[in-house]
């Protein structure tokens, strides 16, 4: 049964995704509590697996990846083979740094993170021929973000105190 979260908890989340190296201390202060009981909480959340881990994001320009180009994809046939072949080749390739298997238009959409349009154009061609699962790509090129992740939502659902009632 997964843990149920009160607002405190969202806090410590809502902080933490902002800044993961905060001090126990400053953590605290933020979200009125004591350092020991704000400690507590924290790995509580880690060790119930809602806290995955601790990451650095990395500001792709400045490491020389400028480019983002989404990309969709559709699969020659619907089936797990295929699926899991298109699964296992993107895999091979750090240029795709995520990808989703999706229902609707597509089948996957893939982010590819490259220096610049002509290494996309470098490395587009590569990705078919490797994966036979793959029919058609259709690449999209990201302008600007209007919502930079990583953030996951950790703010109280609106039916939370129906639903907590209903836990209980």
């Amino acid at each position: 049964m997964p843990l149920v979260l009160d607002a405190i908890d969202r806090r410590i989340l809502r902080v933490l995704q902002n800044d993961g190296r905060i001090s126990n201390v400053d953590l605290a202060n933020q979200v009125g509590l004591s350092p020991s009981p704000c400690l507590r909480r924290v790995r509580l959340l880690e060790e119930s697996g809602i806290i995955d881990r601790y990451i650095a994001v990395l500001n792709p320009a400045r490491v020389g990846l400028g480019l983002t180009v989404f990309v969709r994809v559709w699969f020659k046939t619907q089936d797990a083979a295929v699926t899991q072949q298109f699964a296992d080749t993107v895999r091979k390739f750090p240029e795709v740094v995520e990808c989703y298997l999706t229902t609707g238009e597509c089948d996957a959409i893939m982010r590819v993170v490259t220096a610049d349009l002509h290494a996309y154009w470098r490395f587009s061609p590569t990705i078919s021929p490797a994966s036979p699962a793959c029919r058609a790509s259709r690449p999209t090129c990201r302008w600007k973000p209007s919502r930079p992740a990583p953030d996951c939502p950790c703010s109280e659902p609106a039916n939370a105190l129906a639903w907590r009632r209903a836990l209980r």
